[in-house]
């Protein structure tokens, strides 16, 4: 199922009538209505019946993967992600697939946040002249929506925890190497990974119990079945008290507005048993984020071309980058709005031998890793690091100076470490979230820290919906 709002300029709300739904059949707001009539019977898995959509890159037996390109249009190898696998055996109910931003964002340094070939413009729930941000935008515009429960997105940097902060629901990037990437369309090995989206904290929890795990396929998984808990289990409305965590004064740019929500919710930390720790110096992010640009533009290449060789070439006929590049210079429904500079600067890079390539993704993980989120905590006996997430979303005029202002997205991205947004207040009327970020494989500490604060807050609001 492509997720897109209501077309521009109609001056309405998107609602769930307003969502445009292809693939299978399966009616998402029925689905969601009887998960939340009912409760898995003794025995049962917690997710058991629950309703879920996939974004759009996440490989489904019986649905075709695009992530958004009409080059992947009818790649439907019939396999399930191992991700999809494990939902399946836990009784989740597949009701269908989310728009994104095409390719994930990283086709084109213009690209627009939430468009793609296949499922046009998604919208932001809370005003549709707003951005949904990206790539995961469907997966937030749908659970704000109430669609489902929860669904699952991607991030490479800022794509599962984006897109929920500013469609007001909660989102959860896990360690790299918690959940298996095997079979979905990939940017980074380095930085990829899937996670949930959720109205709650308790139901992303749930769905993470469920998807972690190794996997023989993702190497990076190797520590995952050791290191995985019940994470529902974990959550403490306690977990605050005594807890020091730190304030990444250091990251700047957020509107005034977001600003002074999150001097409000640094209030109710400290109420509820939070020691907060101001820390005014971090690591450069614009040294981090060039050597992090770089090893994507490396490890797009590779691995995108290792993906399109492991589909079926009778569906898909693009079997290289370069083969995608020829494509959309060929298809004009590709470039109407935007080009593919990125893609065309992935194409020029080398394979991974490369000391360039070797050099910047130990820079960038040193960086963002050991001398950044590691040291922060270390030196200061913090638990958790904190920020606003971003500030409210920016409008789709991309005239408009109105623009996205704040990121707390970098550091754990870069680092593989575990990122948590949690819905804090609204900036002019849209939804602003509060960012926890961990060491790694402090998914469960951060998971419980992100509750006890969405326990004592309450500070989701659902949009206003205008229904025909």
């Amino acid at each position: 199922m492509a997720l897109a709002g209501c077309a521009a300029g109609q001056g309405a709300y998107p609602s769930a009538s307003a969502v445009v739904a292809t693939g299978r059949a399966n009616n998402a707001a029925h689905a969601v209505l009887r998960w939340t009539e009912t409760s898995p019977s003794r025995g049962a898995s917690a997710i058991s019946g629950m309703p879920i959509l996939l974004k759009d890159n996440i490989e489904t037996a019986d649905m075709p993967t695009t992530a958004g390109s009409l080059a992947l249009a009818g790649n439907a190898p019939g396999r399930d992600a191992p991700l999809v696998a494990r939902l399946r055996a836990a009784g989740a109910v597949i009701v269908g697939k989310t728009n994104l931003s095409e390719w994930a964002n990283i086709r084109s340094s213009d690209s627009i946040s939430g468009w793609s070939a296949v499922g046009g413009q998604t919208l932001n729930p809370y005003d549709p002249a707003r951005t949904p941000c990206g790539s995961s935008s469907g997966s937030g515009a749908a659970v704000a929506l109430g669609l489902t429960p929860v669904a699952i997105g991607t991030e490479t940097d800022g794509s599962i925890t984006c897109p929920s902060s500013v469609n007001g629901v909660v989102g959860f990037k896990p360690t790299v190497g918690l959940v298996s990437r095997t079979h979905i369309v990939p940017i980074s090995h380095s930085q990829d990974t899937a996670g949930p989206m959720a109205t709650t904290v308790r139901d992303a929890a749930k769905v993470l119990t469920v998807i972690a795990g190794s996997d023989p396929a993702d190497p990076a998984t190797v520590e995952a079945d050791a290191r995985k808990v019940d994470y529902a289990a974990g959550l403490d409305a306690g977990s605050l008290r005594g807890a020091r965590i730190g304030v990444m004064r250091f990251l700047k740019g957020y509107s005034a507005e977001t600003q002074a929500v999150f001097e409000q919710n640094l209030q109710a930390l400290r109420d509820a048993g939070a020691v907060l720790v101001d820390l005014p110096e971090g690591p450069d992010g614009r040294v981090i984020g060039a050597a992090e640009f770089k090893v994507l533009l490396y490890e797009l290449k590779h691995d995108l071309n290792a993906y399109l060789a492991s589909t079926d070439p009778e569906q898909v006929r693009t079997r290289t980058l370069a083969d995608v590049i020829a494509f959309n210079a060929a298809e004009p429904r590709e470039t109407v709005l935007f080009g593919q500079d990125i893609f065309e600067r992935a194409q020029a890079m080398g394979d991974l031998t490369a000391a360039d390539y070797m050099e910047a993704r130990a820079t960038s993980l040193r960086l963002a890793g050991p001398e950044g989120i590691d040291r922060l905590m270390r030196d200061n006996a913090l638990v958790a690091l904190i920020a606003p997430t971003t500030s409210r979303a920016w409008t789709n005029d991309p005239k408009d100076e109105d623009d996205m202002e704040g990121s707390a997205s970098q550091l754990a991205a870069v680092a593989g470490y575990p990122h948590l947004t949690v819905p804090m207040g609204f900036d002019r009327g849209m939804p602003v979230g509060l960012s926890f970020l961990g060491g790694k494989w402090e998914d469960a500490r951060i998971l419980s820290l992100g509750y006890a604060f969405e326990q004592a807050t309450q500070a989701r609001r659902p949009p206003p919906v205008v229904r025909p």
